[in-house]
């Protein structure tokens, strides 16, 4: 099944906000995206349906394995692009937005080899972190 890019940037929103804040509610994610309440609440009933998230008790969400799963690696891809980026100069700024927008479109395999490619790199000494 294709994951869209909605999909994605919800699921690491509600998973970012439960690090960020040990709970996380509909509310918060209308927030940190910038979305109206009203939107939010269609999305996360469309990610409940789907598997992705569920509601605790107290109407918090929770993500599902299979939605912790695709928010993980979501946030993987978007961290590992914003350190790359910084790493050859890119300003912080810059860096999250280029990073926001690949990382929904890099395929897992280019993903994979590029995060090997880089690793090996930074181990070789060729880069240097936090340039």
């Amino acid at each position: 099944m294709h994951i869209t890019k909605s999909t994605e940037d919800y699921l690491e929103a509600i998973l970012m906000i439960v690090r960020e804040k040990g709970i996380c509610r509909s509310v918060d994610v209308a927030t940190r995206l910038n979305f109206s309440r009203p939107s939010v609440s269609v999305a996360m009933k469309h990610l409940t349906e789907n598997g992705y998230i569920r509601r605790g008790a107290e109407g918090q969400l929770e993500l599902t394995p299979e939605g912790y799963q695709i928010a993980e690696a979501t946030l993987e891809r978007h961290n590992f692009l914003t350190e790359f980026f910084t790493s050859i100069g890119v300003s912080r700024e810059v860096a999250e937005e280029d990073a926001c927008g690949m990382e929904h479109s890099i395929s897992k395999e280019s993903f994979d080899r590029f995060r090997e490619w880089y690793s090996g790199m930074k181990n070789e000494g060729t880069v240097k972190e936090g340039h």
